[in-house]
């Protein structure tokens, strides 16, 4: 990959990691593309992010 393609890929990392309603926003997106339902309670797969 490029620097810059790297450089994008962080930054949206680290947009992500501050902004809890973008990584809401994101997951319910996520959700509705691949026709799941992740739970925030009660399952511990790595994605629980709080």
């Amino acid at each position: 990959m490029s620097k810059m393609a790297m450089a994008a890929l962080g930054l949206g990392a680290a947009y992500l990691m501050r902004n809890k309603n973008a990584r809401d926003k994101l997951m319910k997106q996520i959700e509705a593309f691949t026709g799941t339902n992740t739970s925030k309670s009660g399952s511990n797969s790595g994605m629980n992010w709080q």
